[in-house]
């Protein structure tokens, strides 16, 4: 073991170190020295990735919107714009066919594009694709009879065949599916992300008065409200325990200031289970990474809609009809969000009103 002195030395010596600014300025060297190479390469890394996704989203313009392809566009990008155009060139047709045969409603041609885009983007030859079977994945073929009354008084019959377009997008991916075309999640989020920024022309809002706006003026369901029997809770009966945040005036936890909170907050476990809290139909799903997050409605008939925000993931689809009790999502921190919960609303024709009331 060391005697005392040199033990007092060696303290005395490390002070001096510790102590000397010019020590530090060699420190700091050495470390920017062994450092600055894996920096350039984060920064070159986010550089890329920023570049990629101006190039998607310059890509997704151009092939629903159309215009001159810009020069600063990769060359691989320009080739798969224009097969892509292609594609939808012979999808037009393919709808045009289905259309004549339908009666009541069309086939949303967007929604068909958006989801082939998502699947085919960037495949080689994409318009070689049977686009006619993948059309059809976006109906049901039914067997009607019409009458026919003539001048003398006769009627004859006649059946026909009426294209019917699929709501449910699940029935409508189980259907790309058994044509062999393999669908991810990632794939879903991509179709319906694009959906949504096409047709309403840019980024859609997934948050405050814009977003209320945006999702009041969505098409809602004719059929009447059938009322709160049947209620459950997302997160199960215990749900009083799991409140983090109240509905109506809080201090808003990013800002630290007054701000109304349109829902109930629910403490849970990322992966937790949510279920529908009552039947209906999904409104919308969207997979935004700012505001609501992973966020979803469901329309319950007579303007009564809930909404289920800041999920890990989303299990249901576009037009799919649930029961209450379903499970719909799993809890996450998606968005503007502290911690893992589910935000939950209830509206009432566009108003937001207190989940309590009607949480059993």
């Amino acid at each position: 073991m060391a005697d005392p002195a040199t033990i007092a030395l060696a303290v005395k010596t490390a002070v001096l170190v510790a102590t000397d600014k010019r020590t530090w300025k060699v420190i700091g060297v050495i470390i920017a020295a062994i450092l600055t190479p894996f920096i350039l390469i984060i920064v070159m890394i986010t550089s890329m990735l920023s570049g990629t996704a101006n190039h998607n989203n310059a890509a997704i313009d151009l092939t629903f919107n159309g215009g001159v392809i810009s020069q600063t566009v990769p060359e691989d990008y320009r080739i798969y714009i224009d097969d892509m155009r292609n594609s939808f060139d012979l999808l037009d047709d393919c709808i045009s066919e289905i259309n004549a045969q339908a009666e009541d409603e069309k086939v949303d041609s967007l929604r068909v594009k958006s989801i082939f885009y998502s699947l085919f983007f960037g495949v080689e030859n994409p318009s070689r694709k049977a686009h006619s079977q993948f059309a059809d994945c976006f109906v049901t073929y039914e067997e009607r009879t019409r009458t026919t009354t003539h001048d003398d008084g006769s009627t004859t019959e006649e059946n026909y065949t009426v294209a019917v377009p699929i709501k449910d997008m699940s029935i409508v991916y189980a259907n790309i599916a058994a044509t062999g075309t393999a669908i991810s999640y990632e794939h879903q989020i991509n179709g319906s992300e694009i959906y949504h920024r096409i047709l309403y022309g840019g980024t859609v809002p997934d948050y405050g008065g814009s977003f209320d706006d945006w999702s009041n003026g969505m098409p809602i369901s004719t059929e009447p409200f059938v009322g709160i029997d049947g209620f459950c809770s997302p997160l199960g009966s215990s749900w009083r325990s799991l409140v983090t945040s109240e509905f109506g005036w809080r201090t808003d936890p990013f800002t630290g200031k007054g701000a109304g909170h349109g829902g109930l907050d629910m403490g849970a476990a990322k992966g937790t289970q949510i279920l529908a809290a009552l039947d209906g139909m999904v409104q919308f799903v969207r997979h935004s990474s700012t505001g609501y997050g992973y966020h979803l409605a469901i329309d319950h008939g007579g303007g009564f809609i809930t909404l289920y925000a800041h999920n890990s993931k989303i299990l249901v689809t576009e037009g799919q009809f649930v029961s209450d009790g379903t499970v719909i999502a799993e809890v996450g921190s998606t968005g503007r969000s502290t911690g893992n919960h589910l935000h939950f609303e209830v509206r009432t024709n566009g108003e937001k009103q207190n989940p309590r009331n009607y949480l059993p």
